[in-house]
């Protein structure tokens, strides 16, 4: 007799202040849990930037937390130990009470956490309410209560969340568990291929999804100084709730080279199977990047990105920078380098192509349905 297929409950966000990151690798494994005959609903929280519309499109049903506007003051004051709870809201215990009421009524076999704002109080808060837990984490800097976590960073160790989860916790640490899409590991060979000989004459700039300060502009303005060859062509990917869209628009038409500023996208494997260099935020689309071979130049964007960067440039897998006053003389040297020497964009992408091969969403899937049993 066959194993029941599992319901499964994903708690997450987006927001212009946390991005849309998190929202899409749990999208990616709803839908390798769909595709295996689960059942997945979602829980977010109405922020401004939310992808609640988003995932609703992508056949999911939503269920919307309102935004408290005095719990998010109150957190912004007082953010309760937690370095991102002001991220939330609304307070963990209102939170919890208001997922209970919804975890009442559909009774998951796993609850997909995926939010830096909550922690053990919290998981445990909704114990009654779901069979197993699973936390979606990249910091480690906080008490977990679950059954199963996953870190997709390249170079985790489970130790580091020893002292944060349960002994009896699963722990799944390490980019060979990133969630990616099915496309990314269908056109890993492709586009390893084209770069046995490598040229530089189209770079792709994704700076995330709502990029709410406008970092893809200061690259723009940053690369005029840059010495790209002539034939380059250049596409920009941004999202439709990025506010600084009209802007990043404005400022293509006036770059030296042609171009192209692309809004929600559904064919992002196939665009970065086909650009020579990305210079990309240093978020979940590095795990994209890697399992493609695509050479980067990474940009820190935030604290929390920090770790992944220097532990991706120390492999060889990426060239990192900030933001600043010197972003304009460090990316021209750097795209020099790659536009005279096509050397340093195979062996970044020799070295990238070993950090992934995009088959961790699978394993991840599968996880949850043998630890159902």
């Amino acid at each position: 007799m066959s194993k029941p297929a599992i319901r499964a409950a994903l708690r997450v966000d987006a927001s212009l202040q946390m991005g849309t990151g998190h929202v899409m690798r749990c999208l990616t494994l709803a839908d390798s849990l769909k595709q295996q005959g689960g059942e997945c609903q979602f829980i977010c929280r109405e922020h401004p930037g939310n992808l609640i519309e988003h995932i609703r499109n992508k056949g999911f049903q939503v269920h919307v937390l309102p935004l408290l506007a005095h719990a998010v003051e109150q957190t912004t004051i007082n953010p309760s130990q937690l370095a991102h709870a002001a991220w939330l809201g609304a307070t963990q215990e209102q939170d919890a009470a208001e997922c209970a009421a919804i975890l009442e009524q559909l009774t998951p076999d796993w609850l997909i956490v995926d939010h830096y704002a909550l922690d053990a109080r919290w998981e445990t808060a909704l114990m009654p309410r779901y069979r197993k837990l699973m936390v979606i984490d990249d910091l480690a800097d906080r008490p977990h209560r679950c059954d199963l976590l996953l870190d997709q960073t390249f170079g985790r160790d489970a130790k580091d969340y020893a002292p944060w989860t349960p002994e009896t916790c699963t722990l799944l640490c390490g980019s060979q568990y990133s969630l990616l899409r099915p496309e990314f590991a269908n056109l890993r060979d492709f586009s390893l291929k084209r770069r046995e000989t490598p040229q530089l004459e189209h770079l792709l700039i994704t700076m995330g999804g709502v990029d709410k300060d406008n970092a893809t502009g200061q690259i723009l303005k940053a690369l005029r100084s840059a010495e790209l060859p002539a034939n380059c062509n250049i596409s920009v990917v941004m999202g439709s709730t990025a506010p600084w869209l009209d802007d990043v628009r404005q400022q293509a038409n006036q770059m030296p080279w042609p171009t192209t500023v692309k809004v929600g996208i559904s064919d992002m494997a196939q665009l970065m199977a086909e650009s020579d260099l990305a210079i990309g935020a240093a978020g979940a689309t590095s795990w994209e990047r890697c399992c493609l071979g695509l050479p980067t130049i990474m940009v820190v964007l935030a604290e929390n990105q920090k770790l992944a960067a220097q532990i991706l440039e120390d492999a060889q897998a990426a060239v990192s920078l900030r933001l600043g006053q010197n972003l304009t003389t460090e990316l021209a040297q750097v795209i020099s380098t790659f536009t005279h020497d096509s050397y340093r964009l195979k062996n970044i992408s020799t070295h990238a192509r070993q950090i992934t091969d995009g088959t961790g969403c699978q394993f991840v899937a599968n996880t949850l349905n043998t630890l159902s049993l």
